[in-house]
């Protein structure tokens, strides 16, 4: 966890008497006075919960102390310390080859157990209560909740190269058009070719990425091949740009076919919180081994040339409780 995102508030008086009579003050000299510390974090509910533990406030001593000086991570049990008092984190512990990084004395194995206590007297802000997230936990209760807190940010879905980028919604489909030039439709409907000269080729296949912009949402449409068993497939499956529980809103179709026959898949979009490899090892959308593909093709069945449709709708349950498709005007 960076440190920039770790935001913490100042421990109350009894918090801090607390620390002051396991040692605190001797094993950390720079620990703020009653007086010097920030003001509560803004958006803190009243009690915090219920606990005994106080908030601390982004930059604060407290928070300085929980960090650790050689990763800059926020600590937890077991944080170790040396005879001199300086503390570290366990995964550093190893790395030091059992020296400390501040006097070189020899660790051992001694935990900062007093550090430890004023830990679990804390709560917190997620670390994302930039973007919007209100909730405040205990320390050790903090990373759970950020591992799977719905503010966080979205990882870009372009399947074609691994890329990095995050960030909120809007900011990841500026990217996709700017950066990686992905095609923009409006419009819950789509009609797609795909065309390939070496239909037998997968490991150079290139994965196309589509975004759709309807009901006021973004819909990523992938198509790629890639090898299954001892023949390659083709696969097309649709993503939504959100969260699952708002994708389990939505349902969308995908048809291919020719001389005649056709495959049709039906589902609901998977969220992009999943990520491309694990839609596609999943199977979840429309699969097409390569013999069919061929014959949807025609001619000579050399070059691979399919053409997809499909749509995206909503349902909305009707007064008499039925569920009826909407399509987006």
């Amino acid at each position: 966890m960076d440190v920039d995102s770790v935001e913490c508030l100042s421990l109350p008086d009894a918090a801090m008497d607390a620390a002051d009579d396991v040692g605190l003050a001797t094993l950390h000299p720079h620990i703020a006075s009653a007086s010097s510390r920030p003001a509560p974090f803004p958006n803190a509910k009243g009690g915090g919960g219920g606990g005994a533990g106080g908030m601390v406030a982004p930059g604060s001593s407290v928070h300085e102390l929980l960090e650790c000086p050689v990763c800059t991570n926020s600590m937890y049990p077991p944080i170790h310390q040396c005879q001199n008092g300086h503390t570290l984190c366990s995964t550093c512990k190893a790395r030091v080859h059992n020296r400390c990084p501040t006097c070189r004395q020899e660790l051992g194995d001694i935990r900062c157990l007093a550090l430890e206590k004023v830990a679990e007297s804390l709560e917190l802000p997620c670390k994302y209560y930039t973007l919007g997230c209100p909730e405040i936990f205990p320390y050790y209760s903090k990373i759970k909740h950020e591992a799977m807190c719905s503010f966080r940010p979205y990882n870009c879905p372009y399947a074609g190269s691994e890329c990095s980028v995050t960030g909120d919604i809007p900011y990841l489909v500026n990217h996709l058009r700017d950066d990686h030039k992905v095609d923009m439709h409006s419009g819950c409907t789509f009609n797609h070719r795909y065309v390939k000269s070496n239909p037998r080729e997968v490991e150079n296949a290139t994965w196309m990425l589509t975004v759709f912009h309807c009901f006021g949402q973004y819909f990523c449409l992938h198509f790629e091949a890639f090898q299954l068993g001892m023949a390659p497939v083709y696969m097309a499956f649709l993503r939504f740009m959100g969260d699952e529980n708002e994708a389990r809103n939505y349902s969308y179709s995908l048809e291919v076919g020719a001389n005649g026959r056709k495959m049709v898949w039906e589902g609901t979009p998977r969220s992009v919180r999943d990520s491309h490899r694990k839609v596609r090892d999943s199977h979840d959308g429309l699969l097409i081994q390569r013999n069919m593909a061929l014959f949807f093709s025609g001619g000579d069945r050399k070059e691979l040339k399919l053409r997809i449709t499909g749509r995206i709708w909503k349902e909305q349950q009707t007064p008499d409780g039925a569920c009826v498709p909407i399509l987006c005007s």
